[in-house]
């Protein structure tokens, strides 16, 4: 049952998603994934979930979207700098990739242990999910299938400004508000 979320717990809600970093904020992606799309744990290291009617190996991969930093740290501004680098001042808006610059990377991909990779983005006010098979992962404007010496079959991408109509024109699942997610959590 869905009810009304208050705007202040939605913001602590969201603020928590933020902070969270790499392995479990990747967690919390991955639960939102298996429940949005009713999929198994997959029993394998190699990849996260599975579709219990498919039978596809299924990957996710998710990061927050944040303003670029306006400057470097310097010894004249470091202090400023720690200021701006809050939430409140980074967190982006959906309806402001074409105002600011960003740069999300979508990185570990392993194309040969998926079938289907969904990817998205945390904004500060929305959620994009996308989706795309590993062939389609080949086309994906920026991929490189060398993220690091000597890492083979492991690739990345990255969804920017420049890129992230294409990315929603072509591969956009679903977009969830963050009441959404929670009431999805929730239950």
């Amino acid at each position: 049952m869905d009810y009304i979320i208050g705007n202040e717990l939605m913001e602590e809600f969201r603020d928590g998603i933020f902070a969270l970093r790499t392995r479990r904020f990747g967690t919390v992606a991955e639960i939102m994934v298996k429940r949005l799309y009713d999929l198994d744990e997959s029993g394998s290291l190699a990849f996260d979930k599975r579709d219990r009617h498919s039978k596809e190996r299924i990957e996710v991969k998710f990061s927050t979207v944040m303003k670029e930093n306006d400057d470097k740290i310097r010894d004249d501004n470091v202090i400023d700098q720690c200021k701006k680098a809050n939430l409140a001042n980074r967190a982006m808006k959906s309806s402001e990739t074409n105002r600011y610059s960003f740069d999300c990377n979508i990185q570990q991909v392993k194309r040969k242990e998926f079938d289907l990779l969904y990817y998205g983005l945390f904004f500060a006010d929305s959620i994009e999910v996308y989706k795309m098979t590993s062939d389609e992962v080949l086309d994906c404007p920026g991929y490189s299938d060398k993220q690091h010496r000597g890492n083979e079959g492991e690739g990345q991408f990255h969804l920017n400004e420049s890129n992230i109509e294409y990315h929603r024109r072509n591969f956009l699942e679903r977009v969830l508000t963050y009441a959404e997610l929670y009431n999805l959590l929730e239950h």
